[in-house]
């Protein structure tokens, strides 16, 4: 193993162990302290349990990445917007805020990354038919993108282990590619990769069901920006790399957040549909319905893994149709999932409907 793979796996190693011992610890304050999360209508657990893992994750993916990691080329801007968003999501899972500042959280740390980073979104690479964007226009989508992938990797976080599972799969996977082509100017992104990765693993170790503690606003918020971020690199590198899927980049990156994506557009339009908010909480999450079929929580977890596994091998394999194909072919197999999940969901509601 070279210099540098003995690095990654250092730091990895740290984020996963400062995660695993982090965590019983951080159960203990919360129940000491009575700073749990009580079930409700929304939710599927029935006990009061912490959800301050998020903690847990941080303090791993921090400590290794300025241990171990360079931290330049946006990163170390990366880790300013991940402490801000960390006190945000902090304070609501203590006492809870409003979308609004939530909203003004997310600003702030999209506003580090972009201004001072300058990491955005130049191109939309021939998509529509159109290639560099003006600065104006950058921002403004560049912006869009982290707050909309940010607050899906938030939304997804509705059973044991799901959030964690699902991030773990994507951020390996950009991972890869960042070691594989980086380079200089993206390869330090593989470090941001393996810390996620470490810390996740450690925290998973409690949240798997029957989980004895929850990601909250804390962890998803952090993942969800970081998730964001890497998927802006990882087409930009396609852009200024030419590598791995050159101009492919936008629609690979796509499906390789193809289950968060999903999740969030879907359960929008629903709300919408119904002619209520889209930020209105309720039980039309794609795990909902699954779960709702007779799945157990750990199958439906392992079958959303297995659905997000599927799309991203389906992309990278198929890289070579181009971005108007690919996401013609997402859009079409998402509409299919949709009208499944709609149709059975409506014969269920039937059946007991029928039965009382």
């Amino acid at each position: 193993m070279n210099a540098l793979g003995i690095q990654l796996g250092l730091s990895s190693l740290w984020a996963f162990l400062v995660a695993l011992f982090a965590v019983p610890s951080i159960i203990y304050i919360a129940h000491l302290k009575n700073m749990l999360d009580t079930p409700n209508v929304r939710t599927v657990h029935e006990s009061l349990t912490p959800r301050l893992g998020g903690v847990a994750v941080f303090a791993g993916f921090m400590s290794a990445l300025t241990i171990f990691a360079p931290l330049n080329n946006g990163v170390q801007q990366l880790l300013a917007g991940c402490i801000v968003l960390f006190f945000v999501g902090l304070k609501d899972d203590l006492v809870s805020i409003s979308v609004s500042k939530k909203f003004i959280g997310q600003l702030l740390a999209t506003g580090i990354v972009m201004i001072m980073a300058d990491v955005r979104i130049t191109s939309f690479q021939g998509i529509l038919g159109i290639g560099v964007l003006p600065i104006g226009i950058s921002y403004a989508f560049t912006f869009f993108a982290i707050v909309g992938i940010t607050n899906a990797i938030n939304l997804i976080d509705g059973l044991d282990g799901l959030a964690g599972s699902i991030v773990l799969i994507i951020v390996s996977t950009f991972g890869y590619y960042f070691y594989q082509y980086g380079g200089d100017q993206f390869g330090n992104y593989v470090f941001v990769s393996v810390c996620v990765i470490g810390g996740i693993l450690g925290f998973l170790r409690y949240n798997f069901h029957k989980a004895t503690i929850f990601m909250g606003d804390t962890g998803s918020l952090v993942c969800g920006f970081i998730v964001s971020i890497l998927t802006i690199q990882f087409i930009e590198m396609g852009l200024k790399v030419g590598q791995p899927f050159a101009s492919s980049a936008p629609s690979v990156a796509a499906g390789i957040l193809f289950v968060p994506l999903f999740d969030t557009l879907r359960v929008f339009i629903v709300r919408m549909m119904a002619g209520r908010s889209p930020f209105s909480p309720d039980k039309n999450h794609v795990h909902h319905r699954i779960l709702a079929m007779g799945f157990q929580q750990i199958s439906t977890v392992i079958l959303l893994g297995l659905l997000n596994v599927v799309v991203i091998l389906f992309v990278i394999n198929f890289a070579y149709l181009g971005n108007t194909l690919l996401i013609c072919a997402l859009v079409a197999f998402s509409l299919v999932l949709s009208v499944f999940l709609g149709v059975y969901h409506s014969r269920a509601e039937r059946q007991r409907v029928a039965s009382n």
